[in-house]
C-alpha cells in the first residue's frame, strides 16, 4: 500500500476531466492538482517553452511527494513526456497512448478523427501513436485554437451560439472524411463534449483524452504495487498559477464537489 498522492496538472482547467475520472476510479486516493490558469493555453506556445513551463509544473508537484504524476494535458504529453520522464524517478503519465490505445479499438472503418492544440497537432503524436497501434489508420487531424479560451470561460454548454459555431466550423472538414472515432486529444475539449457529439452524430464515438488516462493510471498503479487501499475519501488539493476565483466557480460546477475556499494561487515561476 502507498498512501502518498498522484500529481496532476494541466494548463487550466481541461485537465479536470482526468482529475473527475480519477477520483471516480480510485475514491481513496488523495490528488493533487495543479493548474497552470496564469499561463493558459499551453497549445501556442514553442516546444522549448512548453518543456520550460512543464519542468516548473512537475518541481511543484514533487514538493507533495507524488507516487505519481498525471500530465492531464495533450499538449504537454504529445511535446514533453519523454523528457520528463527521463528527468524524474516516479512514473510519470500522459494522455496520447492510452487514447490511441482506445480510438484504435473502438474505430470499425479506419478512419479516426483528432482535434488539438496546434502544438498537439504539430508534435504527430497522436498520428505516430495510432499507425503503431493499427497500421494504413487514416487520421483526419484539427487544430482547434480557440476552444481552450472558450472552456476557460465558462463558454462550452449546449445552447452557446458562439460555442457551438466554432465547433462546426473546426470540426466540418472532420466529419466530411467520414470519421467513425474523434480524439479529444485536449482535456479541455471533453467538457464540450455535448456539443461536439451533437455536431458530429451519434455514429461518431468520442474518445476523451482525460478519461482514457486515467483508466490507464489506475491498471499502472495496481500492477505497481502503488495502490491506497486506505478505507475512506481521498483529499483533493487544488492550487492555480493565477486567481482561484474563476477556477474554483467553474471546478465546484464540474467535479460536482465545492471547491470554494479550497484553492491556493502559488508562484509557479518559483520553481
Amino acid at each position: 500500500m502507498d498512501t502518498r498522492p498522484i500529481g496532476v496538472f494541466d494548463s487550466g482547467l481541461g485537465g479536470l476531466t482526468a482529475l473527475r475520472e480519477l477520483a471516480r476510479l480510485m475514491p481513496e486516493e488523495d490528488l493533487v492538482y495543479f493548474g497552470d490558469t496564469g499561463r493558459v493555453p499551453y497549445g501556442g506556445r514553442s516546444p522549448e517553452v512548453i518543456v520550460k513551463y512543464a519542468r516548473q509544473d512537475v518541481a511543484f508537484l514533487r514538493t507533495f511527494d507524488p507516487k505519481a504524476i498525471v500530465i492531464a494535458c495533450g499538449t504537454v504529453s504529445a511535446t514533453a513526456l519523454e523528457v520528463l520522464r527521463e528527468e524524474n524517478p516516479i512514473p510519470i503519465f500522459g494522455v496520447v497512448g492510452p487514447t490511441a490505445r482506445a480510438a484504435a479499438h473502438v474505430t470499425r472503418n479506419g478512419r479516426v478523427g483528432l482535434i488539438g492544440t496546434r502544438a498537439s497537432i504539430r508534435s504527430g503524436a497522436y498520428e505516430r501513436a495510432l499507425n503503431q497501434l493499427h497500421p494504413g489508420v487514416v487520421v483526419t487531424a484539427r487544430a482547434c485554437p480557440l476552444l481552450v479560451p472558450l472552456v476557460e470561460n465558462g463558454r462550452f454548454r449546449p445552447g452557446d451560439t458562439v460555442a457551438e459555431t466554432v465547433v462546426s466550423e473546426y470540426l466540418a472538414p472532420v466529419k466530411a472524411a467520414g470519421v467513425d472515432a474523434l480524439i479529444l486529444g485536449c482535456t479541455h475539449y471533453p467538457l464540450m463534449k455535448d456539443i461536439i457529439g451533437g455536431f458530429m452524430g451519434a455514429e461518431t464515438a468520442l474518445v476523451d483524452a482525460g478519461e482514457q488516462c486515467a483508466r490507464w493510471v489506475k491498471k499502472q498503479l495496481e500492477w505497481d504495487g502503488l495502490r491506497n487501499a486506505r478505507p475512506g475519501a481521498g483529499r483533493h488539493r487544488f492550487f492555480v498559477s493565477d486567481s482561484a476565483g474563476d477556477f474554483s466557480e467553474l471546478a465546484s460546477v464540474f467535479l460536482g464537489e465545492d471547491v470554494h475556499g479550497g484553492v491556493e494561487q502559488i508562484d509557479i515561476t518559483a520553481y
